[in-house]
């Protein structure tokens, strides 16, 4: 999906992570990280976003969880993070990060209320008054006073499959009433996903009506005389976007794709983030006019297209094959590439560059810095959850 533009963005990257494989200090399925790429991206979306008086939490969980990437994002000033679920939280909390938001996408479990309250989030969101309900009991106990977030559902938002939850608009005056009688939490804003998607035909992101529903839901609650410091509406936050943000009434946004320079806005244009990011495999058999190369990072929404495949790392730009989609039900134990009777090799290095979550995947994370300087050097290698191998 991003090959052709990170071949002509950022060929180093794919031509540092190709020696590196050769010189066995990458293994196949691993995703390798311009570590000074992502920091970039990060400043300039940090910047636009200063532009516009939009806040940004950023967002891990499309790099795994990395703690190493995420240090280097805190440093240009996108200081907190959103955390997907609670596992992330507590990754980067451990590992000295500042969570901003938590339990928009999942919930926090119950047992966890406490050690996520003791984190300091900025804002916790909650689906249902039950959830408030158990997040108030917990910070009384505690001592702490949490504001939340609500995140609400109207009745044409659009939702992705496993993802449904959420205060519906109509409900949202009765239940908001409700938990203002609770003394230990404080709504200060509104949340819905996406806000935002990306329009083929345009070839430009555009709104859902998640929105119309978060700026109904802020007027309710400002009925209520409740003061609404965040509407946050996440979803393709980048350089591009933001001014859409800022016009529709966002007050915050969470960049994750962006950071890596891969939203779909991205794979069909240039914007001011660069690719960040490759993914490396290896030829493990070859027959019947296709090649197959190791697994285990392939993700289902990849939209994977080609690949470049050499022996020589110097020669691997010019050498690219058609994929052959993967089923979304299998195990990707292995990517099919086709030959078309181009001479392939066992052990010849693959590079794919495409969209992904590498969280749910089993991957290698190598975070690599020089790369624009043609001096590449690792810094780390973790797994797909944050944890550091070497």
């Amino acid at each position: 999906m991003f090959l052709d533009m990170t071949i002509q963005r950022n060929p180093n990257l794919i031509t540092a992570a190709a020696h590196m494989h050769r010189q066995g200090l990458i293994e196949p399925n691993s995703y390798v990280l311009d570590v000074e790429a992502i920091a970039r991206n990060a400043r300039v979306i940090k910047e636009q976003a200063d532009r516009y008086g939009i806040c940004l939490y950023y967002m891990t969980k499309q790099f795994g969880r990395n703690p190493g990437v995420a240090k280097l994002i805190e440093g240009t000033d996108i200081t907190k993070a959103v955390a997907v679920d609670v596992e992330e939280a507590k990754t980067l909390y451990k590992n000295g990060l500042t969570i901003g938001h938590v339990g928009h996408l999942v919930q926090v479990p119950t047992g966890d209320l406490a050690e996520v309250l003791a984190m300091e989030p900025e804002v916790i969101t909650c689906f249902s008054l039950e959830k408030a309900k158990q997040l108030a009991d917990k910070a009384l106990e505690t001592g702490r006073n949490q504001a939340v977030l609500l995140k609400v559902v109207g009745m044409d938002d659009f939702i992705y499959p496993g993802q449904t939850g959420g205060i519906r608009l109509e409900d949202l005056r009765v239940t908001a009433q409700e938990i203002m009688k609770f003394s230990a939490i404080h709504i200060v804003g509104v949340t819905s996903f996406p806000c935002l998607l990306f329009d083929g035909a345009s070839g430009e992101f555009k709104p859902t009506s998640n929105m119309q529903t978060l700026a109904a839901a802020k007027q309710i609650l400002t009925g209520l005389g409740i003061e609404i410091t965040q509407v946050n509406g996440p979803s393709g936050t980048s350089c591009a976007t933001i001014p859409l943000l800022a016009q529709s009434g966002i007050t915050h946004g969470e960049p994750g794709h962006a950071l890596l320079g891969t939203t779909p806005l991205h794979a069909h244009s240039i914007q001011p983030e660069i690719p960040a990011l490759v993914y490396v495999s290896e030829v493990s058999h070859v027959g019947a006019g296709k090649a197959f190369c190791f697994g285990g990072g392939f993700y289902s929404r990849s939209n994977i297209q080609k690949a470049l495949v050499a022996t020589d790392p110097d020669r691997i730009l010019n050498h690219k094959l058609v994929c052959q989609p993967l089923p979304p039900e299998v195990i990707d134990y292995y990517g099919t590439l086709i030959t078309d009777e181009q001479p392939v090799h066992i052990g010849d290095t693959v590079i794919f560059s495409f969209r992904t979550q590498i969280f749910v995947t089993r991957a290698k994370v190598v975070l690599v810095e020089g790369i624009a300087a043609n001096h590449p050097r690792i810094t780390g290698i973790y797994d797909a959850h944050g944890n550091l191998y070497v």
